[in-house]
């Protein structure tokens, strides 16, 4: 199959699938859930068809539809790209074959699996787009089927909460629209490929991250974020820890480690801001008594990792970062899926009546546990390595306050984490009848966990794939 050809039905098939499901779901909702689930297997497959090219030849590869001036739209495949899909996908796989039982008692089953699917090709979208106006177009698509999941269950306040994550997000994206347009007036087209290595003003710069930061769910722009913890767990998961919260991440790598040049204050007040962010967040980790937020705040706080490691300026901090991308989507992706089997058969997201869980929940547990450390950066998970490389990158900014900030970060990270699994799974049982959750679930838990543990074992392989993405780097 020609490589044009693999780079476009990596979006289409998701995106076109998507609107499929609904009709197969009422013919059969195995039918519907089994083809969901092929609607991401297919781009998987397609995905690593695409990394041949780039293995053998490293550079980019292009699939162009021209004749529509500045809206003339394309994708990309390069390094960076593949990777993030991935990543992305494999852990959006393990995400629906968790709904296949998470989600077997509710309702409206149909238009989750679609939104879900359509998110996919969405971030698909985001990730292969060379253009910016298509890039805010799949990114606004993206928002849609997030304030769907978000307000899946319809009530009255989780509706509230899915419309405060749409505003923010969508709010957000449209001043980031604003500094792209502001990018075409500077550069004369909105294609990455030929606004490569152009400076940036600082309003810009502020337009452009105002958006970034309100999809990452960074301070000040997170709140959003905790209260999506309404949604189905396995919403929570791919929203909080797999692909939503990563999209501005990304997007921040593309724009301003590969394309544009920003003024050094930047190296330094991002950082800055990253720092507040994962303080502030660990700390509100501390106080919290639901599973689900203070998983969601873990997340808010880890964010502020990727974001150091990708404003650092310099190759360790970069790859730590974008490793990071991967590493946190496989252990807090599993930390959500194991809160949704601890709801699911508990009743109950407050950990006050939780308690001696773990001789009900064994796999759970241990799966929980495993995550958790990845999370925390325990050797020799993969959590570990790339934390290491984005706080030992920081010592290039010439600011030890910042590298004390987020080790600081850290060692809250390890005292959220233990404090939440002592509350959970140690002490008294405090509730009868709890068992474990069904096949499928705990299948995605013991994946994602095992997934960890290869991540780091197997660090070297990513790092080198990534390594040609940050080698232009100074440092």
């Amino acid at each position: 199959m020609d490589a044009q050809v693999i780079l476009l039905m990596i979006i289409l098939v998701p995106i076109v699938g998507s609107f499929v499901l609904p009709i197969l779901g009422k013919v059969s909702a195995k039918l519907r859930n089994i083809s969901a689930l092929t609607f991401i297997v297919i781009p998987i497959v397609l995905s690593a068809m695409a990394l041949l090219p780039l293995l053998n030849e490293g550079a980019p590869y292009f699939f162009e539809v021209k004749g529509l001036g500045a809206f003339s739209f394309g994708f990309m495949a390069d390094r960076l790209a593949v990777f993030m899909a991935l990543a992305s996908l494999v852990l959006a796989a393990v995400i629906v074959i968790y709904s296949f039982d998470y989600m077997s008692h509710f309702e409206n089953q149909n238009e989750y699996y679609m939104m879900v699917v359509l998110f996919i090709g969405a971030m698909m979208g985001i990730v292969f787009s060379t253009n910016l106006v298509f890039i805010y177009l799949f990114w606004e698509i993206s928002a849609i089927c997030c304030w769907r999941l978000i307000g899946f269950f319809r009530k009255k306040e989780y509706i509230v909460r899915a419309d405060k994550a749409f505003l923010i997000t969508v709010f957000g994206a449209v001043v980031m629209l604003l500094g792209f347009v502001l990018v075409y007036h500077q550069t004369g087209t909105f294609h990455l490929t030929q606004m490569k290595g152009t400076q940036l003003s600082n309003t810009i710069v502020i337009l452009i991250l105002f958006g970034i930061l309100s999809k990452s769910a960074t301070l000040p722009l997170h709140t959003w974020l905790p209260d999506a913890g309404v949604a189905p767990s396995p919403v929570t998961s791919l929203l909080h820890a797999a692909i939503l919260v990563k999209i501005g991440v990304y997007v921040f790598a593309r724009l301003f480690i590969l394309n544009f040049k920003i003024d050094e204050i930047w190296h330094t007040a991002i950082p800055v801001i990253a720092g507040i962010s994962a303080i502030v967040a660990a700390g509100a980790a501390m106080m919290e008594f639901d599973i689900k937020r203070i998983i969601a705040y873990s997340t808010i706080s880890q964010i502020g990792f990727i974001l150091l490691g990708l404003s650092a300026g310099n190759q360790t901090a970069a790859m730590g970062g974008i490793l990071y991308i991967l590493m946190h989507g496989l252990a807090k992706g599993g930390l959500f899926l194991c809160a949704g089997i601890i709801e699911h058969n508990t009743g109950t997201k407050d950990v006050r009546q939780m308690g001696g869980l773990i001789t009900k929940m064994p796999v759970t547990a241990v799966s929980f546990l495993i995550c958790a450390f990845s999370v925390m950066g325990i050797p020799p998970l993969g959590g570990f390595f790339s934390k290491y490389m984005v706080v030992a990158g920081s010592a290039y900014l010439d600011n030890p306050a910042i590298s004390f900030l987020f080790i600081i970060g850290a060692v809250m990270t390890v005292i959220y984490l233990l404090r939440l699994f002592s509350l959970v799974f140690l002490g008294t049982s405090k509730l009868t009848d709890v068992k474990e959750g069904g096949k499928p679930m705990l299948a995605s838990v013991v994946i994602l966990s095992v997934l960890s543990v290869l991540g780091g074992l197997l660090i070297s392989f990513p790092a080198s794939f990534i390594e040609p993405v940050v080698g232009g780097l100074i440092k």
